[in-house]
C-alpha cells in the first residue's frame, strides 16, 4: 500500500493521536492467559481490595502492547524495524473501563543509508480524563522514498491518518 509514511515525510514534531480502544475484564484475562502472569493484582478482585487501587489493575505490560498496536496506525509509518524500546515509565494504573488512546511525536530522526533511517517516537498511553498513565520512546527503522515503489507496497498496509496539530 502506497500511503505509508516514509522517512523522508516525517518531520520533527509531527504528533498524531490514535483511535481509542476500553480495557475490559477479558482483555487482563487474556493477556494473563497468554503470559503466565496470574498474578492476583491483576485477576483477584478480593485480593486487590488490600492494594492502594482497591480493584484489579491492568498489567503494565498488556498497556504497552496497546501502545504498540494503537500507535502503530496513528500515523501508519513503513517501518522496517523496531530497534528499542527506550526509558518506559509506567506512571498510572489502568483499570477495566478505561479507554485508552496514543499520542505519538517524531521527536529524533536520523539518516541511516539509502534504504531507511532511525525514527524516535515519544509514545504516551492516555486515558479518558487525559492523564498519561504510560509513556516513553520507540525507536524503528523507517524505510525512505528511495526504496523502490514495489518493494514499499509489499511491506506497507492501508490506513487514513492525519497528523494531529
Amino acid at each position: 500500500m502506497d500511503d505509508a509514511l516514509t522517512f523522508d515525510e516525517l518531520r520533527l514534531g509531527d504528533r498524531w493521536k490514535s483511535p481509542a480502544r476500553t480495557m475490559t475484564e477479558a482483555d487482563i484475562v487474556n493477556f494473563a492467559g497468554m503470559t503466565g502472569d496470574f498474578n492476583p493484582l491483576h485477576v483477584d478482585h478480593e485480593f486487590a481490595k488490600g492494594t492502594p487501587w482497591g480493584k484489579p489493575i491492568a498489567h503494565g505490560l498488556l498497556g504497552l502492547s496497546w501502545v504498540a498496536g494503537l500507535g502503530s496506525n496513528a500515523p501508519r509509518p513503513n517501518i522496517v524495524a523496531l530497534v528499542a524500546i527506550r526509558e518506559w515509565e509506567f506512571l498510572k494504573p489502568v483499570f477495566v473501563g478505561d479507554t485508552l488512546h496514543v499520542i505519538t511525536e517524531v521527536v529524533g530522526k536520523q539518516a541511516k543509508g539509502r534504504r531507511a533511517g532511525r525514527v524516535t517516537w515519544k509514545r504516551s498511553l492516555v486515558n479518558q480524563r487525559g492523564v498519561v498513565v504510560q509513556q516513553g520512546y520507540f525507536d524503528t527503522l523507517v524505510a525512505t522514498s528511495s526504496e523502490p515503489p514495489v518493494r514499499r507496497r509489499r511491506r506497507t498496509q492501508s490506513a487514513e491518518m492525519e497528523p494531529s496539530s
